[in-house]
């Protein structure tokens, strides 16, 4: 399957300009002045890469060399923008969870400023207007002896950003205490696109948080869910009467209790892992184990020291798990299936169909890949479960 999602990054000054200017050259002459320096064996370029401006490898790099460093000076935040001072002033006023809001007010204000330090940088930039363009934003890791509470600090990182995304990248940001880096972790040939990643996403994170998708089955951070009152219901269809569904719901209760399901919640599980392995070793363990051990389990407010190797359950282990515990995942896979409107054999078909996918929207082809990849995944459960 040759199905090359292209993420669609349109280029265009913001807040005014000279359109007829290079905004790559101005922003490598930028760079210059601020001490951001990249190597001479990558480029700034739109040819090559997946989509919109990217990096690419003018000669092989081998793993481990710099690509480029980013002096702290050259990185946008609440505290290099040029109200830095009236945000640190205010800062009890700004305070949130995420620690986005001085960041949002100082890009603001910059985008705004003709003479801004960051006009340069801001040139490369997609068009604000676009509903699927990337954020590009970072978060500088907490130090191990930093104050958990403390938020973390959203900087904007110019270099950093024109990088595109890739679940098996080749080049990662390191954070040092007077810039940023980033260094080559495989070997890139010559001519190949330098690609960071934005964590580890699945599709429907990638979606929602930059507006694209990697097809099939170029993600391995993917991820399926199972609701986990599907597999309550799931569960449920195998009472016969009155008295054993109350005594289900007394166990699904328990397992509210112990924070291990939510009627909001999901089991997240990947194509090498199962992301919420406790949580849902915890379900199925209590939702089939035998009347008495839930008693001794229950008395013992679930710690019990009964868990056996064998019941651990990674991707691996699933097909040698108790039998009434692969019947109880399989039955929830069934039922998480049946919420799709479509089945994997119609969407398959699809995606070999390089004429009729390509008649479909940008929005189609992306919801299209998400739904592929998950489904893939669940089926790769009914698998492992039969």
């Amino acid at each position: 399957m040759e199905i090359h999602a292209k993420r669609r990054r349109v280029a265009g000054l913001v807040g005014g300009g000279d359109p007829g200017s290079d905004p790559v050259a101005g922003f490598l002459s930028w760079c210059r002045q601020v001490g951001l320096e990249l190597s001479p064996k990558v480029t700034v370029s739109r040819q090559g890469t997946v989509a919109g401006y990217g990096m690419v490898a003018r000669e092989d790099v081998q793993p481990g060399e710099l690509l480029f460093a980013v002096p702290r000076a050259a990185l946008l935040s609440q505290h290099t923008c040029s109200v830095g001072g009236l945000l640190e002033r205010e800062q009890g006023a700004l305070q949130s969870e995420s620690g986005w809001v001085p960041l949002l007010l100082a890009l603001l204000h910059e985008l705004q400023d003709p003479a801004s330090h960051w006009r340069p940088y801001f040139a490369l930039w997609p068009e604000l207007g676009r509903l699927e363009h990337p954020m590009f934003c970072f978060q500088e890791p907490l130090e191990e002896d930093d104050d958990e509470k403390e938020p973390n600090c959203p900087l904007m990182v110019p270099a950093a950003d024109i990088l595109n995304h890739l679940a098996n990248h080749n080049a990662n940001l390191e954070y040092c205490t007077d810039c940023l880096r980033m260094v080559a972790t495989q070997p890139i040939p010559k001519g190949h696109e330098i690609f960071n990643t934005y964590g580890q996403m699945a599709n429907w994170q990638l979606l929602h948080m930059y507006g694209f998708v990697e097809p099939y089955p170029d993600n391995t951070d993917d991820t399926a869910d199972i609701q986990m009152v599907t597999v309550r219901e799931a569960a449920l269809q195998r009472t016969k009467v009155e008295a054993e569904r109350l005594r289900l719901f007394e166990r699904w209760d328990f397992l509210c209790k112990l924070e291990m399901v939510g009627e909001e919640g999901a089991f997240v599980i990947g194509w090498e892992e199962v992301l919420t392995e406790e949580e849902l070793t915890t379900t199925l363990k209590v939702l089939c184990m035998p009347a008495e051990e839930f008693r001794e389990f229950k008395d013992q407010n679930g710690w019990g020291d009964d868990k056996r190797e064998e019941e651990s359950l990674t991707i691996t282990s699933i097909p040698k798990l108790t039998a009434s515990w692969r019947q109880l995942l399989r039955d929830s896979v069934l039922l998480t299936l049946q919420t799709y409107t479509t089945d994997l054999k119609s969407e398959q078909e699809l995606l070999s169909n390089k004429e009729v996918y390509a008649q479909l929207s940008w929005r189609e082809q992306q919801a299209l890949q998400v739904r592929y990849g998950q489904k893939m995944i669940l089926h790769q459960l009914l698998k492992l479960t039969s």
